[in-house]
């Protein structure tokens, strides 16, 4: 059934992208309750409806029915964050966010697998740390970009709702500090964009504290864009990270994102632990 709901999903992302005739920078969809294709906690979309009301980088929602479905559709910008978030010299990517629900199926994915950690790295606005957070687990957010901290930290003092964000970069920071049993890391960054220099650091450091590899899992965003990896299409660009540190892929689901908005398939994401 799970599978399913992320079929719904995916439906009403393309159907939406094909007929929208609005001219906002980013928007994105959220299924406004529970329905038979939507068989969920209600106390969970009335979490993600709050964060998005709740986010200054949406000016405008209003609802609408896509495929038979009533949604809730969320304009916004983020033209002034995308700007701030390049000028760091160690950033994987620029601020483009998963969409929320999107976001939050990812998290019950991790759920499903048993972890009890989240580690949300790159994380612009927190929204993957904060669904980790209200499904019950020890979420952390680290963001290199001080812009995109203080969004976070607004929106948890706006929606009472502490994701942990944390402003440092991903690449020096001392994970030991969580004290870590069995976490689960998403990792920010399209390989082809400094992503695996970021995940291989982030590998390092999880190899670097005693035994904590054997319950730890790491899930990559990907593309499916040919012109964006360059023919290597293989778990979404990763499969020479994935062989090289001895990964098993134990899950792909591919899912709505502010930059696959206008393409006809979703952003990859690669569930993986180590062998």
């Amino acid at each position: 059934m799970f599978d399913q709901i992320i079929k719904n999903f995916v439906s009403i992302k393309q159907d939406f992208a094909k007929n929208y005739s609005g001219n906002a920078h980013i928007q994105e969809v959220i299924p406004a309750s529970t329905s038979d294709q939507f068989p969920l906690e209600e106390s969970h979309l009335e979490h993600i409806h709050k964060f998005a009301e709740k986010n200054p980088i949406y000016f405008n929602s209003f609802e609408e029915k896509i495929l038979g479905i009533d949604c809730v559709v969320y304009e916004g910008d983020i033209n002034d964050y995308w700007l701030n978030s390049i000028k760091h010299g160690t950033s994987c990517q620029p601020f483009y966010p998963t969409w929320i629900f999107s976001a939050y199926l990812m998290v019950l994915i991790a759920k499903k697998l048993g972890y009890q950690e989240l580690i949300d790295i790159g994380s612009g606005d927190g929204r993957i740390a904060f669904c980790g957070k209200f499904l019950g687990f020890t979420s952390h957010s680290i963001e290199i970009d001080d812009g995109l901290v203080e969004l976070q930290k607004l929106i948890c003092n706006d929606i009472e709702q502490n994701f942990d964000p944390v402003c440092d970069d991903a690449l020096e920071f001392d994970y030991s500090k969580f004290q870590l049993k069995s976490p689960v890391f998403f990792i920010g960054g399209l390989p082809q964009m400094g992503g695996d220099m970021l995940a291989t650091s982030i590998i390092d450091k999880i190899n670097s504290i005693d035994n904590l590899k054997k319950s730890t899992g790491i899930v990559f965003a990907g593309t499916h864009s040919k012109r964006q990896l360059s023919g290597n299409l293989s778990d979404g660009g990763w499969s020479s990270l994935i062989q090289n540190h001895n990964l098993q892929v134990i899950k792909t689901v591919s899912l709505p994102t502010v930059w696959t908005f206008d393409q006809t398939s979703e952003t990859p994401y690669i569930y993986t632990k180590f062998n």
